[in-house]
């Protein structure tokens, strides 16, 4: 009964009605007709009576008379006429009564406590109180309803969550942004003070306010190295993926490529390892050699004297494995990969401390992940693992 659906269950139930209805009716009519008899025969000529049932015939049967108001005392005609009206109306009266006992069982047994649950679960929506669960498990329609809503409570759990974590974003984002364009305008105020005091009277010569005026550009270049970081950040989750056959040689080329300017740049040497394969890895080529470029940045600056790097192409999946022989980490990868891990007043233009943080959604956009860890013979070592796009 509890797993019948409502359809089913509103018409078993009003059958069963019916069905006790008739049943009552049929008796109640039958103890009206007995009583009426019974007081009707105390107004009969007995005599008269039994003559006529010994003359009854095909065409004759005999049977009590009703007798005259007049003739009966008050309660005798109360109770005579009471029996009337329930031989007569008793099948509808009851009918009507079974109906609404049907309906008012129908809605207890099978509507009420789900129609509390959603109107409860309803009110702490509205107020914001989601931790809560609907009990009730009933495999019929309202169950289904029941269900569909916790699952709409356990999404906005989830939307909750992503929204909270999202603001949290954009409050980290909003500190950094504030810290980072504060410090260069109080060097630029402070340099436009100076230049405006000492400047007239002679007190800086030409060569000092050159240095001012070249330090102020340095300043300039940095915020806007800084609004061209928030632009990125900013573009990183609509960036959608595109796909392209990657093959070990090509892979090689590519990372051959970045690490002759590395070299150069930081005077380091470095070690390029990949193994030839044939078979072709499908993903996002410009993501994954900036993820690369990355990872070979961080290693050339903190690295001593070599870095080396170990990729691998498969069919499913593409791993990128660069080590350094610097001084490791220091601290755990989730703090590592956050926005603008390390960053302060003094931190150089080219690295304003997102790149491992992008490199980290980047690996996750892709499917995969980049794992942290310190080389057992020193230094870091950074592993980017992307899988096949399908």
């Amino acid at each position: 009964m509890k797993n019948l659906s409502v359809k089913k269950t509103i018409l078993l139930y009003m059958a069963l009605a019916l069905f006790c209805s008739f049943l009552l009716s049929a008796v109640i009519s039958r103890i009206a007709s007995q009583t009426q008899m019974r007081i009707w025969w105390n107004y009969v000529d007995e005599e008269a009576y039994f003559e006529a049932v010994e003359s009854e015939g095909p065409d004759y049967v005999a049977d009590i008379p009703r007798p005259h108001n007049y003739e009966m005392t008050q309660s005798d005609c109360f109770v005579s006429e009471l029996c009337d009206f329930l031989q007569t109306y008793t099948i509808l009266v009851v009918s009507m009564a079974g109906s609404c006992a049907a309906v008012f069982l129908f809605y207890r047994n099978k509507l009420k406590k789900p129609i509390r649950e959603l109107v409860l679960a309803s009110k702490k929506i509205a107020d914001n109180h989601l931790n809560f669960n609907i009990t009730y498990e009933n495999r019929d329609e309202m169950g289904t309803l029941c269900k569909e809503f916790e699952k709409m409570r356990r999404q906005l759990v989830t939307n909750n969550q992503v929204l909270w974590r999202t603001i949290e974003e954009e409050k980290m984002l909003r500190a950094a942004i504030a810290h980072d364009i504060r410090s260069p305008l109080s060097v630029l105020k402070g340099y436009q003070e100076m230049l405006s005091e000492y400047l007239p009277n002679g007190t800086v010569n030409m060569e000092q306010a050159m240095e001012m005026l070249a330090e102020s550009r340095h300043q300039i270049e940095r915020m806007d190295s800084f609004v061209e970081t928030m632009r990125r950040l900013n573009s990183l989750e609509g960036r959608k993926l595109s796909g392209t056959g990657i093959s070990a040689g090509q892979l090689e080329t590519d990372i051959r490529a970045e690490l002759a300017i590395l070299e150069k740049e930081y005077d380091r040497q470095s070690v390029l390892q990949i193994p030839a394969s044939n078979e072709s890895f499908f993903g996002d080529r410009e993501i994954i050699l900036e993820v690369t470029e990355n990872l070979l940045s961080n290693a050339f600056r903190y690295g001593k004297r070599q870095v080396v790097i170990m990729a691998r192409t498969g069919y499913s999946e593409l791993s990128v494995c660069v080590r350094d022989d610097g001084e490791g980490f220091k601290e755990n990868a989730e703090k590592i990969t956050e926005a603008f891990h390390g960053q302060n007043v003094k931190d150089s233009l080219k690295h304003a401390g997102i790149g491992m943080y992008i490199s980290r959604l980047y690996c996750e956009k892709h499917g995969g992940k980049l794992v942290l860890e310190n080389d057992e013979q020193g230094g870091a070592l950074v592993t980017a693992i992307f899988r096949r796009l399908a």
